[in-house]
């Protein structure tokens, strides 16, 4: 039986309940409150782990959005554990800005100021405002966007800075971990911020909002984006000179929808149309790392010509959605397969039907990858979010 955006769809549906399932059962920590720092593929959490803020403002964003979409009252109330948490022991009321990590009783562990952790703190507390009308939630995910805007914007030369102390000085070290270069600019952060500045934008209809969001619009244009490949450079020194040749194909096509999305929500028809160009061609550049088998690999180095062929949940999660993206713009029959070959790989692959939620990945051989379940780079975000966009991409095209 071939498949069609129905199947897809009747399919997807109770897959993204299964992977909520998986999050709202052992999630939790029923010790020390919040969520569990690490669980491993035997889904047994490790009481050591510290707890990271990026995986708890996915968390956040990921049940905040769910109930939105589906209306389950354990959602909420999850949701709701998660902005507790996050605003009694992530947020930093005396400096502003978020903690990187906490012990797991919740004290301090590392206190630095990534500004991508903040990023995605201010893309869950927009989203659990829409479900909550917590006028706290979105005070604070103001003072966010404004602690950003102070303290890590780049006034000569536009852009980001990427981390600071716990006082905001900037740091020598600013990698978000040990395999990213040590640049001042990252394509990533940068992807994340103006992610969470639309979201906060939905919600909040504020003129220095809308000119940094369209500002960051302007920033990938000019410097990220590559000129002659289509593919997003990676990292960059303070006058966005690429540093890098390496290609993320996940980031790419992660990009190619969602900066489209951003500029729509700017609500400037001519900026909107000129982004789904962009997006277009995005799509067009992340689809060389698609493979015989329909997947993803992961990354692709063209200055040293190594090539990394695992393949990652998220890459899998975010291309469905990416893909599906440039069909509704573009019609092509082609990027509905590529969604459909995605698709049949990931519940062939990646999904782990005996302990639940999905695997963090394959290797070439197709080998499972021995990487925990829930972590600090382990949320639920990408493969909820996926199932979601492409359930509800598939109504819009009244399927």
């Amino acid at each position: 039986m071939e498949y069609t955006l129905q199947r897809l769809k009747e399919e997807i549906e109770p897959e993204v309940h299964r992977i909520l399932n998986w999050w709202r059962t052992y999630s939790p920590d029923r010790i020390y409150g919040g969520f569990a720092g690490e669980i491993n593929q035997s889904n047994q959490p490790i009481a050591e782990a510290h707890k990271g803020s990026v995986l708890n403002a996915r968390i956040l964003w990921t049940f905040s959005a769910a109930y939105g979409e589906f209306k389950n009252e354990e959602d909420k109330q999850l949701a709701v554990r998660a902005y507790e948490y996050i605003a009694q022991k992530f947020y930093d009321t005396t400096y502003s800005g978020v903690f990187w990590s906490l012990n797991p009783d919740g004290t301090i562990q590392n206190d630095r100021k990534q500004i991508y952790a903040l990023a995605f703190t201010i893309y869950g507390l927009s989203e659990y405002y829409k479900i909550s009308q917590e006028a706290t939630a979105l005070q604070m995910a103001i003072d966010l966007f404004y602690t950003i805007e102070r303290y890590s914007y780049d006034p000569e030369e536009g852009g980001y800075f990427e981390a600071f102390t716990r006082e905001w000085k900037l740091l020598d070290d600013l990698r978000l971990s040990d395999k990213d270069r040590n640049d001042p600019k990252t394509m990533n952060t940068h992807l994340h911020i103006i992610e969470a500045y639309a979201n906060l934008y939905t919600v909040w209809k504020d003129p220095q909002l809308l000119m940094e969001l369209t500002g960051l619009l302007d920033i990938f244009e000019k410097y990220i984006i590559n000129k002659k490949t289509g593919h997003l450079d990676l990292f960059f020194d303070r006058h966005w000179q690429s540093t890098s040749q390496r290609i993320s194909y996940g980031h790419d096509i992660e990009a190619a929808w969602l900066l489209h999305y951003c500029a729509a929500q700017a609500g400037n028809p001519s900026l909107a149309e000129s982004w789904k160009k962009h997006a277009l061609r995005i799509t067009a550049a992340a689809a060389e790392g698609i493979q015989p088998d329909g997947s993803f690999i992961h990354e692709f180095d063209a200055l040293t010509g190594h090539r990394d062929h695992h393949r990652e949940w998220w890459v899998s999660a975010e291309g469905m959605v990416g893909f599906l993206h440039a069909y509704q713009l573009s019609r092509d029959e082609d990027y509905l397969d590529k969604v459909f070959r995605l698709w049949k790989f990931t519940r062939t692959h990646l999904i782990d039907y005996v302990q639940g939620e999905w695997k963090w990945g394959v290797l070439d051989d197709y080998a499972g990858m021995d990487n925990y379940k829930m972590g600090f780079w382990k949320c639920p975000y990408h493969n909820v979010r996926a199932c979601m966009e492409v359930r509800r991409r598939i109504v819009e095209l009244n399927c």
